[in-house]
């Protein structure tokens, strides 16, 4: 993940995305993470696998963002930046939960099933993949889309990551491979997280900018008005 894909201005969402297609997207995505999520805790709960279920956690997050992002699909700027900021703040806490949980693993934890563990991340991986594609086009858009298209992309990361572990897992015969994985996906949460944050906060400031200075100049404008009559 690069940390300048964050760094330019947000164009206005009107001249980037086609709403009806874009509402489309999320539906279709907001059904598959849901559908993952239960594949992913019932796989990651047979393997043992820290890494499936914080996967499966992370899909469930998603579906909410995508409902949430249905929801404010047609609201103005400011509600979505926040909307978009409660979203940063779920991945935030997502990337500390698996921390915390791989913490734990270290000295509570049990071999994981590699090939559980791998099967299960294959299918994980081609429903992200599925899901980013019909995103990609809208990565370049406001606070709220590009937190969609960068959860999207970061479970894909994280997909092939649970894959690596898997077979980690089972060339070495220990756990050290999944809580690696598990702590990796904590670190995409956290700088994700921050990235939308950070510039849910830039769309807000702009939007307190705008409604100050039309606040300012409403009454200069009734005073020359009054000097007309």
């Amino acid at each position: 993940m690069s940390a300048h894909c964050c760094e330019h201005d947000t164009p206005a969402p009107q001249t980037v995305i086609d709403l009806p297609r874009y509402r489309r997207v999320l539906w279709v995505a907001l059904v598959v993470n849901a559908a993952m999520f239960a594949i992913e805790i019932i796989g990651g709960i047979q393997a043992g696998s820290l890494s499936l279920l914080a996967d499966a956690v992370d899909f469930a997050g998603d579906a909410l963002n995508y409902g949430v992002s249905l929801a404010v699909l047609a609201a103005a700027v400011a509600w979505r930046a926040r909307a978009a900021m409660l979203k940063a703040v779920s991945m935030i806490g997502f990337g500390l939960f698996v921390l915390g949980s791989a913490l734990w693993n270290v000295w509570h934890g049990d071999v994981p099933n590699a090939s559980t563990m791998g099967a299960v991340a294959v299918l994980a991986l081609v429903a992200n993949l599925s899901v980013a594609w019909m995103l990609y086009a809208f990565r370049e858009g406001d606070a709220n889309m590009r937190s969609v298209w960068l959860c999207t992309r970061n479970d894909a990361i994280s997909n092939l990551a649970v894959m690596a572990a898997a077979l980690g897992v089972f060339g070495t015969g220990t756990a050290w491979p999944d809580l690696g994985v598990a702590g990796l996906m904590a670190a995409l949460a956290l700088h994700g997280g921050w990235q939308v944050l950070r510039q849910a906060r830039r769309e807000m400031n702009a939007v307190g900018g705008v409604e100050a200075i039309s606040c300012t100049s409403q009454p200069s404008q009734g005073n020359h008005h009054g000097h007309q009559h």
